[in-house]
């Protein structure tokens, strides 16, 4: 194992501007997911810790909300910044801690510090309107105010990505927060936020605690009434936990939950692009990702070349340690997701499926799984209805268009959607009829800091990113003035 970066990280609490330990004293290691071993020793933070976390983000709330709009945009230009000059540093923290490829990790740093740019950008554009009554007699005048603090709640697979979507718009709005990373990886995060430290955000603004008592720490805070809102990405199951606690104070929630993407081929689509398209929808973070391509819809009539050419793809990529040379697919997380794929197949298999490659877990250390491609997957396969997170492609077939907007439909989820097609009426008439906040026409990679991210049904609300996101940290106050004469 190398050593982690240094001079990138502070393993402890971020509490009102102090780096301390938990207040037990308590810590949890964080492991490589490519061979097992300890990369460090993170503090685990209590109830307590949580606590004055919120107590700290409070006390900063109202000068940091009647800070100017340029100072803040200007604390998040420096920080983008600051990220950007340590991209190498970051991206072999994520690497080891997360487990992807080293190319790849870095391609998240800049899409992660793309964030805190667009925010800084958004900072000076926060605008209310003013307008005559309709019947007259007085003025119309809509303030925008941040919502106050927040509890920002991120999950482990974009350890920068996901941390700067919710932090970014929480400081352009003038919010505080209090950030409760993954406990699989912390690190990251833990490092981001010595980055803002260190181009002056004020104390309390942003706190972080690490826990491994992620329930009962969100509990805690969700119900203290100066709590003012929730962003989460994660599991629906938890998300829907978070929904009912959240119903006692009437906390502003973002909900960006689980996923089931389709990725359909029409008879028309270049095949050779689809097949790029699904290497990238699938493959990227090892397909361990809320977008990831889940389910491959592929006309009948080119299923059997799509299939092969996948295969072919995706079996020529290597397998390894995020940090080797010419790696292309690391391990996946823990253990567990291992396990669970491997039953996924496994069964897939037992119900009909093929193995065109991959298949089988490797031996020796670490936690992966090769990338695996599966024909004639039946309808009703696990695999076909589970959100995989993971480098497998199920591919079924279909033979109209109405069967396959009724297949890519028939989910609880509606997070991300790819078409590939070059029948333009056909793009429209699919961006409309699929039931998804997003839809990816003729690529595989959706994404964008520009553009707003989020679903629909069990996938949760909310947007982050985009002109959209900012208002998840706003409130409207209306004003009526009266005018005589």
């Amino acid at each position: 194992m190398s050593a982690l970066p240094d001079g990138i990280l502070t393993p402890r609490l971020l509490i009102g501007g102090t780096w301390r330990d938990a207040d037990e004293g308590e810590t949890f290691d964080v492991l490589d997911p490519a061979d097992e071993s300890v990369l460090a020793t993170v503090a685990d933070g209590t109830v307590d810790d949580a606590v004055a976390a919120l107590d700290a983000a409070v006390a900063a709330q109202r000068d940091w909300a009647r800070t100017p709009p340029r100072e803040r945009s200007e604390i998040l230009r420096a920080a983008y910044e600051r990220i950007v000059e340590r991209t190498d540093d970051f991206a072999r923290l994520i690497s080891l801690e997360m487990g992807k490829p080293l190319k790849e990790a870095a391609g998240e740093v800049s899409y992660g510090a793309e964030f805190l740019r667009w925010f800084a950008e958004e900072a000076v554009r926060i605008h209310g309107r003013w307008m005559d009554a309709p019947a007259g007699g007085s003025r119309l005048l809509t303030v925008k105010k941040p919502v106050g603090p927040c509890l920002l709640i991120t999950p482990w697979n974009f350890p920068i990505a996901m941390a700067t979507r919710k932090i970014g718009p929480a400081i352009a709005a003038g919010c505080t927060m209090v950030v409760k990373p993954a406990a699989l990886t912390p690190l990251t995060t833990l490092a981001v936020a010595q980055v803002f430290e260190e181009v002056g955000l004020p104390a309390g603004v942003l706190n972080v605690v690490t826990s491994t008592r992620s329930g009962e720490v969100s509990s805690v805070l969700m119900a203290d009434e100066r709590l003012r809102k929730v962003s989460f990405t994660g599991s629906t199951p938890v998300g829907k936990k978070l929904v009912e606690q959240s119903s006692e104070q009437l906390q502003r929630l973002s909900m960006e939950l689980g996923g089931n993407a389709p990725f359909i081929v029409f008879e028309d689509a270049d095949v050779d692009a689809a097949v790029e398209g699904a290497v990238l929808a699938k493959m990227r973070n090892m397909g361990e990702a809320c977008t990831a391509a889940n389910r491959f819809l592929v006309h009948a009539s080119v299923a059997e070349a799509f299939s092969t050419a996948l295969a072919e793809r995706m079996g020529a990529m290597r397998v390894g340690r995020g940090q080797d040379d010419g790696v292309e697919v690391g391990p996946l997380v823990q253990a567990k997701a291992v396990e669970e794929i491997d039953q996924l197949v496994t069964d897939a298999v037992h119900d009909g499926a093929r193995v065109l490659t991959g298949g089988t877990v490797p031996d020796g250390p670490g936690y992966f799984y090769p990338p695996t491609v599966l024909t004639d997957v039946p309808h009703e396969a696990a695999i076909a209805t589970t959100e995989i997170f993971g480098p497998v492609a199920p591919i079924s077939t279909f033979t109209t268009e109405d069967e396959a907007v009724e297949r890519a439909n028939a989910t609880e989820y509606g997070l991300a959607s790819y078409v590939f097609t070059r029948d333009v009426e056909r793009t429209i008439r699919m961006a409309e009829r699929l039931d998804y906040g997003m839809v990816g026409i003729n690529t595989g990679l959706l994404s964008n800091p520009a553009a707003p991210f989020g679903g629909v049904k069990q996938s949760g609300f909310g947007r982050e990113g985009g002109f959209e996101g900012i208002e998840e940290y706003l409130e409207t106050t209306y004003v009526g003035i009266a005018m005589g004469g």
